[in-house]
């Protein structure tokens, strides 16, 4: 792909991409760096984009992915998130509360990528299910299956982790 092919087929995608990056990561500045090194990365690729089929759909996929990259980069896994702390909390609570987070988490981790990403978008990035759709290219309805069951599977696993501790309380 020669430049002129390039700002053709890549650069006038700008605008979405932005629009894209935008309501993954809920930040212009963001955003736009995130366009900057997109068309960096897509630049030193331009010799190999000949070889993709559909040009813009790849573009729009490679910027959700490097915005959900940035997204686990900037993630600090020791950190509760704001929604859960509460100052009427002792220490024991909430270091209790840290450790939960800290299994969700985990469990999140563990589940299958498109669920995964998901249940981030919706529960953590607080996307709606016409961006969540949007972006992953499902439907309106595909998306909602996928986080039921997600949340289901994580609802499973924290019932099952507390009937493990109940158990091994009794038994003690």
């Amino acid at each position: 792909m020669d430049s002129k092919q390039f700002n053709t087929q890549i650069l006038t995608l700008s605008d979405k991409l932005f629009r894209l990056a935008k309501s993954i990561l809920r930040n212009a500045d963001a955003a736009q760096d995130a366009v900057q090194e997109l068309s960096m990365k897509l630049w030193e690729k331009r010799d190999h984009l000949d070889e993709v089929e559909n040009v813009p759909g790849f573009a729009m996929r490679a910027m959700r992915n490097h915005c959900l990259d940035t997204i686990r980069q900037q993630r600090d896994e020791d950190e509760l998130p704001a929604e859960f702390e509460q100052k009427e909390l002792n220490p024991h609570q909430q270091t209790e509360q840290k450790d939960m987070v800290a299994r969700v988490r985990i469990m999140i981790d563990n589940l299958p990528e498109l669920q995964r990403t998901i249940i981030r978008m919706r529960d953590v990035e607080g996307m709606e299910i016409s961006e969540i759709a949007y972006i992953t290219t499902l439907t309106e309805n595909a998306v909602t299956v996928n986080l039921s069951r997600a949340r289901q599977k994580i609802r499973e696993k924290i019932l099952n982790e507390q009937k493990r501790v109940e158990e091994t309380v009794w038994k003690g």
